[in-house]
């Protein structure tokens, strides 16, 4: 049988695309690979960051597991940034934009090169979902590969715990020298942030997409079964390849259902609304934050993970992953079964010799006795959200929050005066400007909201923001506010000594200030001047959509 080459054949073949072919030989092509299906591998290795410092290892496995399966491979490098080094500072503007960046790349390089399917490695928060909207984008058989969770620290330290303990030490709960303890034993080695933050969300969010192989997200960074993961991908793609088995004939309003499904069930992180969004408009399939809330309402969370849980990933991996949790949703009719994967199987094929998990195991809760019987992620709105707004509610912080506001212009303002004890219990923290457009970039505040637990403040205090937060924030927080301040949204109106009331149960955010004075307020305000006038900053803040709708730069152009 003759293999598929569609794009392949149009680079190579023939006698005019003899100097296509004359190029490919010194990097690593004979005579006969121009005849095989060719195979890419898009790789985030980076040494920025240990969420990605392995990759290329794992790159080289699915090389070979597609030279194995009769392709040709071609590894290629595309950006990463690390959202825990630049935390805090004027560089995390740049975390979210590089989702854009590297979904752009990935489509570019596969684009001009020709490749018949992909392989498409990440490991850290915003390379994951920008391989999955590639694949979506470009829509040729593809297979995503997690890099796999790290192993803990000492004492089961991870990347929050020296977060956190910047808030202890500026309490004086812990010394110096004990937060340089915490400083050099938390990360011991490569692989994604431990608990179960944005980058484990997204990688088990994406295997419930049908896009990775079963229990891809399930596996530590070092490990025999994470290097088998990426070999047998590269096997897969090849296979695809010959099947025509596209993205599009499996992502589906489903199988989104399906991840919105199995994020809820772990407590995952308020970044897979932004990301799920952004997936699903890449694919062209009608999904919005009303979704989250409807499909919220019948899902309970059921896994004890951190950050406002007590376990790790690789605690979950110990006992089989998150493999007999959907087998478990499945037969609760909470899954989409039918949903086609990249096995060529569909979902419940794939579950159906799951076995569940050991009897004595306390991670993830039967379904009759759940953390929280419906969705922690609530999709608020209210005069300050008028177009939405996200919060992480998981039941430990309460439901309900009125509190007085206590306002600042951006992350710094509002960390210095956590730090230093101006916030009091009983405020509502706003730190505004930081939306998608505003910011730009859409910065998280992790390090505001783990100042604030290392204080002592969880559940004391409440924070509002146009910006986001890591997967690691835990605490009564609201993000993703639309509209944001900069375009005119009321939370640029908000005043220190307003009262706000945060409402989990009604799902709504209120700003209990007289309309005639915010009609005063709104007379005398203006934009502030955009942070960025040049640059990939200002093409973003030019591009972007609202976090409502994903924060994607391509949404006008298919409008």
């Amino acid at each position: 049988m003759t293999k598929k080459r569609p794009y392949s054949s149009i680079i190579v073949d023939g006698v005019e695309q003899a100097p296509s072919r004359a190029m490919l030989y010194p990097v690593g092509f004979s005579r006969e690979d121009f005849a095989k299906a060719q195979v890419g591998i898009a790789s985030t290795w980076s040494n920025v960051t240990p969420c990605n410092m392995h990759i290329n290892e794992l790159a080289g496995h699915a090389a070979a597991g597609a030279d194995a399966n009769g392709a040709k491979s071609v590894v290629f490098n595309t950006i990463t940034v690390s959202d825990g080094i630049s935390m805090g500072t004027p560089g995390m503007r740049y975390s979210l934009v590089s989702r854009e960046v590297i979904a752009d790349s990935i489509e570019t390089v596969v684009g001009a090169q020709g490749f018949d399917g992909f392989v498409a490695i990440g490991g850290c928060d915003k390379n994951m979902p920008a391989c999955a909207m590639a694949m979506a984008r470009l829509d040729r058989p593809s297979v995503f590969v997690y890099g796999g969770t790290i192993q803990p620290g000492a004492e089961r330290r991870d990347i929050i715990s020296v977060f956190e303990a910047v808030g202890s030490r500026a309490e004086n709960l812990i010394t110096a020298e004990e937060l340089q303890v915490v400083e050099e034993t938390a990360i011991p080695g490569p692989g994604s942030c431990g608990g179960m933050y944005t980058a484990n969300t997204m990688a088990s969010a994406i295997e419930a997409l049908g896009l990775s192989l079963p229990n891809s997200s399930s596996q530590e960074a070092v490990s025999e079964d994470k290097a088998n993961d990426a070999y047998r991908a590269g096997q897969a793609v090849a296979e695809l390849i010959q099947q025509d088995l596209k993205p599009s004939r499996l992502l589906s309003r489903e199988s989104f259902e399906n991840a919105i499904t199995l994020v809820i069930a772990l407590e995952g992180s308020t970044n897979a609304v932004l990301h799920l969004l952004a997936i699903a408009s890449a694919a062209d399939i009608p999904l919005s934050i009303d979704d989250f809330s409807r499909i919220g309402k019948r899902v309970p969370v059921l896994a004890d993970m951190r950050p406002a849980g007590h376990y790790a990933m690789s605690e979950l991996v110990a006992i089989g992953g998150i493999q007999p949790l959907m087998k478990t949703l499945l037969d609760e009719g909470l899954l989409h079964g039918e949903c086609m994967t990249v096995t060529g199987k569909t979902l419940a094929e794939n579950l159906s010799t799951i076995q569940p998990y050991p009897d004595d195991q306390a991670i993830i809760r039967p379904l009759d006795n759940p953390i929280k019987r419906d969705s922690h992620l609530r999709i608020l709105r209210g005069n300050i959200a008028a177009g939405g707004s996200v919060a992480k509610i998981t039941g430990h912080e309460g439901e309900r929050f009125t509190g007085s506001a206590r306002v600042f212009h951006g992350e710094e303002a509002g960390m210095a005066a956590i730090m230093n004890g101006t916030v009091q219990a009983g405020d509502v923290v706003v730190i505004r400007y930081e939306g998608p457009r505003g910011g730009p970039g859409m910065r998280e505040m992790l390090s505001p909201t783990s100042a604030l637990n290392g204080r002592g403040l969880a559940g004391k205090v409440a924070l509002i923001t146009d910006g986001r937060f890591s997967g690691g924030s835990s605490g009564f927080v609201v993000g993703h506010v639309v509209p944001e301040a900069y375009e005119g949204g009321l939370i640029g109106l908000i005043e220190d000594g307003d009262t706000i009331t945060i409402d989990a149960i009604a799902n709504e955010i209120n700003l209990e200030v007289g309309d005639d004075e915010l009609a005063a307020r709104r007379a005398n305000w203006s934009a502030p001047k955009p942070y960025a006038v040049k640059g990939t900053l200002a093409k973003y803040a030019t591009l972007v959509s609202n976090a409502s709708e994903g924060a994607v730069t391509d949404k006008q152009l298919r409008l």
